[in-house]
């Protein structure tokens, strides 16, 4: 299976493709679309829409994982969060291809085994499962990477129990 993951952002948004099932994983590509933050907010979701076109074209995932909306105190970064988020399911959705959630906790303890990791315990764990020479950097780039390993290993294990359950219920 091969995951895009995202994380999210109007001044950074992450970017991860994965091959892999659970138990396996391999990079296929990491990146980082940058916006500037003084920049016409319509003219950065443009942008991005573009750059995200740009990678589901060249990578052709058969899944995009988006980390959920943490609303925090801060509306203006959940609003623009949003917003990045939106564009993730507009260039995803006008392909057809199915958009997954995972909350930061989710992801966190997939990759690490705890919930409550920090970003460089994520960041060393994406780098060993992976087996990268170097961290990815920064860390939205490390980020959208665990969000594609945390759908492989977890994400495609609860669809199959999904559709076994569905199965049976019939």
């Amino acid at each position: 299976m091969r995951v895009l993951g995202i994380d999210p952002g109007l001044t950074r948004c992450g970017l991860g493709v994965v091959d892999g099932r659970a138990g396996r994983a391999s990079m296929v590509a990491v990146g980082v679309v940058r916006t500037p933050s003084d920049g016409d907010p319509g003219e950065r979701l443009i942008f991005l829409e573009r750059e995200l076109d740009g990678w589901l074209d060249r990578f052709t995932p058969e899944v995009v994982a988006v980390e959920r909306v943490f609303a925090d105190s801060n509306v203006t970064s959940v609003m623009t969060t949003a917003h990045a988020t939106a564009i993730a399911l507009l260039t995803a959705g006008k392909r057809g291809i199915p958009v997954v959630f995972h909350t930061p906790t989710e992801v966190k303890a997939a990759v690490t085994g705890t919930g409550r990791a920090d970003k460089a315990q994520v960041t060393t764990m994406v780098t060993r499962i992976l087996k990268l020479t170097e961290a990815p950097r920064p860390a939205d780039a490390a980020d959208a990477l665990a969000l594609a390993i945390c759908h492989l290993w977890r994400g495609a294990a609860t669809a199959r129990l999904d559709a076994l359950a569905k199965a049976g219920a019939r």
